[in-house]
């Protein structure tokens, strides 16, 4: 088991300031850092009182909504894995174990090829809508059976599912390359070329589910007891699971839309947070929904830099950096047990 530092309260309390300290930061960078860098002072006038200059309009026509979405995705995605991992009893767990991605890209083929559509606002609707339906799918065969949606049931559904929704979006794709060429621009997963009508689409659906997530710790805490012990203190463990799911399916589902999927934040995020906090969801969540826009952000950032005057998408450079560090974590370490 990866070693867990036994902190006191007043420890994680401090260190939740930290992260919202370096939040704050790097919020700040990605306003300021990009293909053109702009001076700290006028990057804060253009927020707070824009004057029509160059540097004015490229603060808030570009750098202010990719850096509000990426707070808000980061946030939904690391929130969104918390609870996946402690629904499943998994640490390895992620939300697109759901389905979500799948019925998300599933959806957005679709509205392309069949409706011939390149409006931004009209992918994120129907990419919401299709991992919201394949979400519910896979609870509904997921707890079929006397035991209902334990969680074996809801992965092998959501690995079923995400299986047959991925063959429909390669067919769709082959039979109509425009289709294809709308797709790829999305599947990447990218904070650019979006403005703040996507933010204020997604902004209510996000906040919601991020209320439920932290009103869940409490009894996700006793859910890892098992069910049996949870049902013998008291515990919902029905509801509580389904409640859950539908948290991790609003949060997961309004970032993948609004973005597209980005890889290992959910995943790891949590992951690492439970290495350093311990299991208890109630420093776990509020844990990662700071610390998983900070990493979010700064691959936004590293994309900008890497390869400026252009930029490398959010999604390769959190695959690129992230998948390795993952993988030397859990080399390191044994698995952290839920």
């Amino acid at each position: 088991m990866l070693p867990v530092k036994s902190m006191n309260p007043r420890k994680r309390l401090a260190g939740l300031y930290l992260l919202g300290v370096l939040l704050a930061l790097t919020v700040l960078a990605s306003i300021v850092i990009g293909a053109k860098q702009i001076p700290l002072d006028q990057a804060v006038s253009g927020l707070v009182a824009p004057d029509g200059s160059e540097n004015a309009l490229i603060v808030q026509e570009l750098r202010l909504p990719r850096t509000l979405l990426g707070v808000a995705v980061g946030a939904a995605l690391g929130l969104a894995g918390a609870l996946m991992q402690a629904l499943t009893r998994n640490p390895l767990a992620e939300p697109g174990l759901l389905g979500v991605n799948g019925g998300a890209a599933m959806a957005v083929v679709t509205v392309i090829a069949v409706f011939r559509v390149d409006e931004v606002l009209v992918y994120v609707w129907a990419a919401f809508l299709g991992a919201a339906g394949a979400a519910l799918l896979v609870y509904l065969i997921g707890s079929r059976g006397r035991s209902g949606a334990t969680p074996a049931r809801l992965v092998l559904a959501g690995a079923a599912i995400n299986a047959v929704f991925s063959s429909l979006t390669a067919g769709l794709m082959l039979l109509s390359p425009h289709s294809f060429n709308g797709f790829r621009f999305w599947q990447v997963g990218s904070l650019s070329g979006r403005d703040l009508g996507i933010f204020f689409e997604i902004g209510p659906f996000l906040l919601a589910g991020t209320l439920l997530a932290l009103c869940l710790a409490r009894p996700l805490n006793v859910l890892a007891l098992g069910e049996d012990s949870g049902r013998a203190l008291g515990a919902g463990v029905g509801g509580i699971r389904a409640l859950g799911m539908l948290a991790v399916v609003v949060l997961c589902g309004a970032a993948t839309a609004a973005v597209g999927p980005i890889a290992f934040i959910g995943l790891a995020v949590p992951f690492t947070v439970r290495a350093l906090v311990g299991p208890d969801q109630r420093w776990v969540l509020p844990y990662s929904l700071l610390l998983a826009p900070v990493l979010l952000l700064g691959a936004d950032i590293a994309g900008r830099v890497v390869a400026a005057p252009g930029e490398l998408e959010t999604g390769i450079i959190t695959a690129l950096l992230g998948a390795p560090l993952f993988a030397l974590m859990v080399r390191r370490g044994r698995i952290p047990q839920l």
